[in-house]
Order: structure tokens, then C-alpha cells, then sequence
């Protein structure tokens, strides 16, 4: 089974998005947590239901614990940052989490209206990529609703294979080849 990651395998770094903002890619932490509950506040209606494939009204700050308690060994966060008032906002995540049983990991990505079209969701998927190969994943998947059509051109873009989910055809699931 792959080796668990340290904390700091994902090295921060600022990137230009290609409208000529900048935005830090780090790894999640646990202090992460009010931000990212900010975060989710600030998340339209409709982009909460193309990200959780189900209307979510309130946070679950439980669960959000206890999925960031579980990094870095039983998967991966990421996260951009941009300075704000209060210190940093969160403008998109990225998450993949690791299943015991499979060399394989289901991943989730958000990111925030504004930065929508600038590169974000690229980069945050491409980190999260090179980063499940590093750490012996061999496949990828997530489950995207048939309307998020510009999540399913960036995965087609990225390499994945984009399936029906059998018996919801509502649903795509999309898999990605990391290692044979």
C-alpha cells in the first residue's frame, strides 16, 4: 500500500491564473476548518448542488472535521488561498480520499463563481493528480452530474474517461488511469 504523505508534501506555491490573478496552492489543514466553512456559505445554491449532487443547505461541520482529521493519511486536500480582511479566503479545494481496500481514490474539486475560467479548477486537479500518482494511487473517479458540463470538459481535457453511471442517468462517473 502507498506510504502516507507528510503534511508538507504539497508545497505551497502562487500561482497566476490566466486573468492575472494570483492565488496560493497549499495543503488542507485542520485550522482550515473556519475558512472553509466560510467558504461554503459563500457558495451559491446551484453550486453547492453541482458539487454535493444534492441540495445542502447547511454545512456539516462534524463531518468536515473529521474528513480533514483524516488527511494526510487517508488522502489528499488542497486548497487556494487569496489574502482577505481576516487573513485568507479559500477560493478552491480540491480533495481525494483514499478507499483501505483499493488502490484507488474518489476526488472532489469547488471552486469559487469568481474564479470560474481562470485556470483554478485546472491546476487544483492537476496537483491533486501528480499528487495521487506520487502516493501509489492507480485510478481516480468522481461522480459528476450530467449538467456540470464544465466540469466534464476538464476532465475530458485531463485524460479521464467519462461513463453513464449505471441506473442514474443523471449521473457521470469519470475515471482516470494514474499507474498499471
Amino acid at each position: 500500500m502507498p506510504e502516507p504523505m507528510s503534511p508538507t508534501a504539497i508545497v505551497g506555491t502562487d500561482v497566476t491564473l490566466r486573468d492575472g490573478r494570483s492565488v496560493h496552492v497549499r495543503a488542507v489543514r485542520s485550522a482550515d476548518e473556519a475558512e472553509l466553512l466560510q467558504t461554503f456559505e459563500r457558495l451559491s445554491d446551484a453550486a453547492r448542488y453541482m458539487r454535493f449532487m444534492r441540495v445542502v443547505r447547511t454545512p456539516d461541520p462534524e463531518r468536515l472535521r473529521a474528513v480533514l482529521a483524516s488527511f494526510p493519511e487517508r488522502g489528499i486536500g488542497i486548497v487556494a488561498t487569496v489574502p482577505a480582511g481576516d487573513g485568507i479566503d479559500i477560493v478552491g479545494s480540491a480533495i481525494a480520499v483514499f478507499t483501505a481496500d483499493r488502490p484507488s481514490c474518489e476526488f472532489a474539486i469547488t471552486v469559487a463563481s469568481e474564479y470560474g475560467g481562470s485556470g483554478l479548477a485546472t491546476r487544483l486537479m492537476t496537483t491533486l493528480i501528480d499528487e495521487a500518482r506520487r502516493r501509489g494511487r492507480k485510478e481516480m473517479e468522481g461522480f459528476v452530474l450530467a449538467q456540470n458540463q464544465s466540469m466534464l470538459r476538464l476532465a475530458r481535457r485531463l485524460g479521464f474517461r467519462i461513463e453513464s453511471e449505471p441506473g442514474d442517468p443523471t449521473v457521470r462517473v469519470c475515471r482516470l488511469t494514474l499507474a498499471d
